[in-house]
Formats: C-alpha cells, sequence, structure tokens
C-alpha cells in the first residue's frame, strides 16, 4: 500500500509587493510553489496605534501546500527572508489539511 502523505498549508500575509519574496523563499526550503491573492486590510486607526505602527491596507496573501514534514523548514525561511521580523510586515502561519486530491509529491 502506498504511503501517505500528509499536508500544511502555509499561509503568509503580506504588504503588497512582497509576496514574490516569500514564494522565493518557500521554494528555497522545498516548497513547489504558491498561490498569490490580492486582499486589503481591515486594521483600524485603534489598532495602528496600539501597536505603534502604520499599517499597510493593501496586502498580498501566499497559500503554499507542502508536505508536513517540511512546514517547519518552509515557514522558518520565509520569516527570516521576508522580513517578518520587521514590526508591521506581515504574518505567517500554518493550517492543517485533512484531505487534498490532485496533488504530485515527486
Amino acid at each position: 500500500m502506498a504511503e501517505v502523505t500528509t499536508f500544511e498549508l502555509v499561509v503568509c500575509i503580506v504588504n503588497a509587493g512582497f509576496s514574490q519574496v516569500v514564494v522565493e523563499a518557500a521554494r528555497k526550503a522545498g516548497a513547489r510553489g504558491g498561490t498569490i491573492i490580492r486582499g486589503r486590510g481591515s486594521a483600524n486607526p485603534e489598532a495602528e496605534e496600539f501597536f505603534g505602527v502604520t499599517i499597510q491596507p493593501d496586502k498580498e496573501i501566499v497559500l503554499t501546500l507542502v508536505p508536513t514534514d517540511i512546514k517547519d523548514e518552509v515557514l522558518r525561511t520565509i520569516y527570516q527572508e521576508s522580513g517578518l521580523s520587521k514590526e508591521g510586515q506581515g504574518i505567517a502561519f500554518t493550517v492543517p489539511v485533512e484531505r487534498a486530491t490532485a496533488i504530485r509529491t515527486e
């Protein structure tokens, strides 16, 4: 019986113009690609005052489906190479994927 591969979805929300850096970092860590979606943040002035940063409303969301065994390395590389350590630059997190179809793992 074939081995079952489990997946995680790496979600990275960054300011507009930074998605390509995220995709390149994810590929460097072993991901095969990603999907970029344009978005708009909904932060209000109180949030900006509380966090002490100006929040850029135009966002890009990078969705990358990766095998579970490389998700930590992908997340770490995205964090290090896309500037997520700077306040207000963005956020990245993973979500477990229960099922996926039509995915090539080779």
